[in-house]
C-alpha cells in the first residue's frame, strides 16, 4: 500500500539529470548508487539533496549495480546510474539481475554520449536492453525524464524486471519545464524473503528463470502496444516518422507537419502499433541517433520503411539541422527550409583550443619529466589523459578505466625475452613502459590490475597521481577522500598500505610533484629497479581545493623567447612580440597558480616570483 506525501506542486525549468533525480524521489526510491561519469554525474549529486533516500558514490559501476540489486531484493525501490561505458563494467550483475528480477523496483540509468563529448567510444546502449531482455525507456526531455522515471518503477514491479532507462548527453544536460509531484512512500521493509529459486543463480535455477525471462518479454511486447510510453501523433498523413529520445524533438523541428510515432519504450517495440501507424501514412521513415536499433527491429517484423540510416549517419550526434539536411537530401517534402542554411559554420583562421591541464595542476610536472625521459606511457581515463596532447605528447595509449596498469604489464611481459642491457651502457628508456593512473580510477579498477602485476611477477613502474578527488567529472568524493556523497566523515584508504598489501614492495611517495628535479630522480630510480614499483604523487586538485600560491612573472630583459617554458603546457603562458619585434613570454597573473614549473624549465632564469615588500619573493 502506497502512502502519498503531499508536496507543493510547482513547475520549474531543470535539466534532464535533475528531473531523473526528482522522478526517482517521487517514485519513493530508498537507495541510489552510482560511479560519476559524464553525462550522468549530476543525477546522484541531486539525489543527495533529497531526504528519505540513501545515496552513495560506489568505487565502480559494478559495485553500484550490486548495491542497488541488494536494495531491490530487500524490497526498497533502487536507482543506479552510470554513463554508457559504465554499463560495460556493470554488465555481469546487470545480466544476472534480468534473471533474478526484483522485489522493489530497480531502474538502471545508462547515459549515452553520442558525439563522444567526454568518452572513449560511442556505443548505443539500447542494445544492452535487448541483450539482457529488459525493457528500455527513453525520455525526450526533462518533463518526460521525470514522468517516465516514476512510471518505470511501476513497470519494473509489474513485470518483475530491472528497467534500463537510456538517456543521451542532450537529454541529460538540456533543460525544459518539469511539473513536480508528490512522493509516494512504499511500505517499510519488515521481512527479507528467502526465495532460493529466484535469488540464487545456480545453473538449475537460472535455466528455470530464463523461461520466465522469455515469457516476460512476450508480456512486455503486448504491453508496449498500449502503454503510456508510446503514442501516435497524426499530422500530414503523407509522411510518417518513427523516432525516440532527443531525435524526436530534433525531427519535429525539422519536419513540423509530419505524422509521428513517438516511442518512449524502444525495447520491446510495439509491433501492432507500428503496423497501425504504417497503414495510416503513405511513407514511413525512421530517424534515430547512433545504431539503426529501431530500424533493424522493424525490418525483422517485415514492415516496410521508406528510409532510415541511409538518410543519416551512424556517427556522432544528430541535430535539427542535420536531420533537416538528411531528409531534404533524401527527397522528403516539408522540411523546415530555415534549417537548411548553416548559420553556424566554423570561422576560418581561428586557432584550435585543445583541452589542457589547469594552471597549477599537480600532474603537469610528471608529464614534463615523462616526456623528457621518452618512456612509453600507458595512460588511463581522467584529467591525466590530457598528457597525450601537445606539448607533452607523453601518453601513448589509453583504452578504459584501470587498463593503464594491465596494458603496461602486458607490454613488459612481451619484452622479457629481449636481451638484457649491456653492463655500463647508458640507460635508454624509449622502450620502457610506465603506467599512469589517478587515485579515483585506481580505486575503480586499478587495484586488481596492480594485484595482477605483483602476482605474476611483473616488472613495471606504476605512477598513481593522487589529487584527492574524482577531478575529471567535477570533484566527487571517492574511497580515498575521507568523505561520503552525503557529506559524512568516512574511513580514507591508506594508499601506500593498500599498494604494499597487493604485493608491491617498492613504493615511493612524492608530496611536491612540482619539484622537477625530485620527480625525475625518483622516476629514474624506479625505472632502473628490477622489480615492480609504484610512485605516488600526492597533492590536492587546485581547482577543487582552491589551492593558491604566489604567482610568477617574466623579466622581459632576461627572456630570449626560446619557448622552453612553454613545454609546461600552461594556459597562463603567452608568447608575444614586443615593441622591438622580439619574441617574449608573458605570464597572465589571473591564470597563474604559482606552481613554478615554467621557472624550472627556463634556462635564462627569466621567470621568478615578484619581490614583495620586505624583500621576500
Amino acid at each position: 500500500m502506497a502512502i502519498n506525501v503531499e508536496q507543493e506542486h510547482v513547475a520549474e525549468i531543470i535539466s534532464g539529470n535533475e528531473a531523473i533525480a526528482r522522478g526517482a524521489w517521487e517514485a519513493g526510491v530508498k537507495l541510489a548508487s552510482a560511479y560519476p561519469g559524464t553525462p550522468s554525474t549530476e543525477i546522484l549529486e541531486e539525489m543527495a539533496h533529497y531526504t528519505g533516500v540513501y545515496s552513495e558514490w560506489s568505487p565502480n559501476e559494478k559495485v553500484a549495480m550490486e548495491v542497488a540489486i541488494g536494495a531491490s531484493m530487500a524490497g526498497g525501490r533502487a536507482l543506479v546510474c552510470m554513463k554508457h561505458v559504465g554499463l560495460n563494467v556493470a554488465a555481469d550483475p546487470f545480466f544476472s539481475a534480468a534473471y533474478i528480477g526484483v522485489k522493489g523496483g530497480l531502474v538502471v540509468v545508462s547515459a549515452d554520449d553520442p558525439g563522444m563529448h567526454s568518452s572513449q567510444d560511442e556505443q548505443d546502449n539500447r542494445n544492452f536492453g535487448k541483450f539482457a531482455r529488459v525493457p528500455v525507456i527513453e525520455p525526450s526531455d526533462s518533463g518526460e525524464a521525470k514522468d517516465y522515471m516514476v512510471m518505470s518503477y511501476d513497470l519494473s514491479e509489474k513485470f518483475d524486471t530491472p528497467v534500463l532507462f537510456r538517456t543521451t548527453t542532450r537529454t541529460s544536460h538540456s533543460k525544459s519545464i518539469v511539473t513536480f509531484g508528490d512522493r509516494t512512500e512504499t511500505e517499510p521493509v519488515t521481512k527479507l524473503d528467502r526465495d532460493w529459486n529466484k535469488y540464487v543463480m545456480m545453473p538449475g535455477n537460472a535455466i528455470a528463470r530464463h523461461v520466465i525471462v522469455e515469457q516476460r518479454v512476450k508480456a512486455l511486447e503486448e504491453y508496449a502496444d498500449d502503454c503510456p510510453f508510446n503514442r501516435i501523433e497524426m499530422g500530414d498523413p503523407k509522411i510518417g516518422i518513427i523516432c525516440s529520445g532527443s531525435a524526436y524533438g530534433y525531427t519535429r523541428e525539422a519536419l513540423p507537419d509530419a505524422s509521428y510515432l513517438k516511442l518512449g519504450m524502444t525495447y520491446p517495440l510495439p509491433k501492432k502499433m507500428i503496423e497501425k501507424f504504417r497503414s495510416m501514412v503513405d511513407k514511413m521513415y525512421i530517424v534515430e541517433e547512433l545504431d539503426p536499433f529501431i530500424e533493424d527491429a522493424i525490418k525483422l517484423m517485415g514492415i516496410k520503411i521508406d528510409g532510415g540510416k541511409e538518410l543519416n549517419s551512424l556517427l556522432g550526434e544528430i541535430s535539427p539541422r542535420s536531420v533537416a539536411q538528411s531528409l531534404d537530401k533524401g527527397g522528403v517534402p516539408g522540411v523546415n527550409d530555415s534549417l537548411l542554411v548553416d548559420l553556424m559554420a566554423p570561422v576560418e583562421g581561428l586557432p584550435n583550443r585543445p583541452p589542457t591541464l589547469c594552471p597549477g595542476c599537480s600532474h603537469r610536472g610528471v608529464f614534463v619529466i615523462l616526456k623528457k625521459l621518452r618512456v612509453f606511457v600507458s595512460g588511463d581515463i581522467g584529467c591525466y589523459t590530457m598528457g597525450a596532447l601537445e606539448p607533452f605528447s607523453a601518453v601513448h595509449a589509453s583504452t578504459c578505466m584501470g587498463a593503464s596498469i594491465s596494458m603496461a604489464h602486458g607490454i613488459a611481459k612481451v619484452q622479457e625475452a629481449e636481451a638484457p642491457k649491456a653492463a655500463g651502457a647508458r640507460p635508454d628508456y624509449r622502450n620502457k613502459v610506465v603506467g599512469i593512473i589517478g587515485d579515483s580510477t585506481f580505486y575503480h579498477s586499478g587495484v586488481t590490475s596492480l594485484m595482477d602485476v605483483a602476482y605474476n611477477k611483473g616488472n613495471t613502474l606504476t605512477i598513481i597521481v593522487d589529487n584527492n578527488t574524482t577531478a575529471m567529472t567535477g570533484g566527487q568524493d571517492n574511497p580515498g577522500t575521507g568523505k561520503t556523497l552525503l557529506g559524512q566523515p568516512s574511513e580514507s584508504v591508506d594508499l601506500v598500505a593498500l599498494v604494499k598489501a597487493l604485493g608491491i614492495k617498492r613504493v615511493q611517495t612524492i608530496t611536491d610533484p612540482f619539484d622537477l628535479e625530485l620527480v625525475e630522480k625518483i622516476i629514474r630510480e624506479e625505472l632502473e629497479a628490477d622489480e615492480p614499483s609504484v610512485v605516488i604523487t600526492k597533492y590536492p586538485c587546485v581547482l577543487e581545493f582552491k589551492v593558491k600560491r604566489p604567482i610568477y612573472q617574466v623579466d622581459p630583459e632576461l627572456c630570449i623567447g626560446c619557448k622552453h617554458c612553454l613545454k609546461a603546457g600552461c594556459m597562463a603562458l603567452n608568447l608575444t612580440i614586443d615593441a622591438n619585434g622580439d619574441r617574449k613570454v608573458e605570464i597572465d597573473p589571473a591564470q597563474c597558480n604559482g606552481c613554478g614549473i615554467c621557472a624550472q624549465l627556463c634556462k635564462e632564469d627569466a621567470i621568478n616570483r615578484p619581490v614583495a615588500e620586505g624583500g621576500n619573493a
